[in-house]
């Protein structure tokens, strides 16, 4: 499926300030670019800064409103840097995607503990540190929509993937709870939950991963994800907070 080619995006989202974590590439670029393609002013936040101004400058050719930031967003400071940015630029932040993410596979009773730690605090703790930073630009946002990218293996674990499994199992918790306390601000919280995604490294593989056992026999393109994670950013999930919105082919179904 070509991202390209899918279709001509609605303009749900003009207007809108989105800040997407890990965007310099796989899932977090394809949010940026349906996102602006949409209409949102859009910030592709990331580590890998070349990586990243490389992509935005490509997009930015195409006409899109992306602008690329630095963001660890285990660093505190960082946010707070981006959060000081943002409310001078534009006083508010419409849509948040929590999408950076790192895995390592591994039995469990092998897995070092400073590789956990580093899971957890890109994963889960990230998000908590934006939810926490962002929070007041979220409150004088329109429609303010916080996306957090979990994962199949959140609910339901996976052989080798303990501290992924853990991380993403934590922000389902993490967001049904800042769904709760942010409600009467009119911030809407959800997680994305994914199954099997073709990335540049795995696309051309036939077989492997989560394809055996999802039913429609394929992982999902980058665009698919972008769609939902667009859904949720817009007006047309007015009323959807506090839940997951699968995207997994199927595979949580057998």
């Amino acid at each position: 499926m070509s991202e390209e080619n899918h279709y001509s995006a609605p303009q749900r989202l003009n207007g809108r300030v989105a800040l997407i974590t890990g965007g310099a590439r796989g899932q977090g670029a394809a949010h940026a670019r349906r996102l602006a393609s949409e209409g949102a002013t859009v910030y592709a936040a990331d580590v890998l800064d070349e990586v990243g101004r490389e992509q935005v400058q490509a997009w930015t050719d195409e006409g899109l409103d992306i602008s690329y930031l630095h963001l660890d967003v285990t660093r505190r400071e960082d946010w707070t840097d981006i959060r000081d940015h943002l409310h001078e630029r534009h006083g508010r932040l419409d849509i948040l995607v929590n999408n950076a993410g790192i895995i390592d596979v591994g039995p469990l009773s092998e897995l070092d503990p400073e590789v956990w730690n580093c899971i957890l605090n890109v994963n889960l703790t990230g998000a908590f540190l934006g939810l926490q930073t962002m929070h007041p630009l979220l409150k004088e946002g329109t429609g303010s929509s916080v996306i957090n990218t979990s994962s199949i293996f959140g609910p339901s674990g996976a052989v080798g993937y303990s501290a992924y499994a853990a991380s993403k199992a934590g922000l389902l918790g993490l967001s049904r709870t800042a769904a709760l306390e942010m409600a009467d601000d009119g911030i809407r919280v959800n997680a994305l939950v994914p199954g099997g995604v073709s990335t540049p490294l795995n696309e051309a593989e036939k077989d492997g991963g989560v394809i055996p056992e999802t039913p429609m026999a394929r992982r999902a393109h980058v665009s698919e994800l972008a769609a939902a994670v667009a859904f949720l950013a817009s007006d047309d999930a007015s009323f959807v907070t506090g839940t997951e919105l699968v995207v997994d082919g199927g595979f949580s179904a057998r």
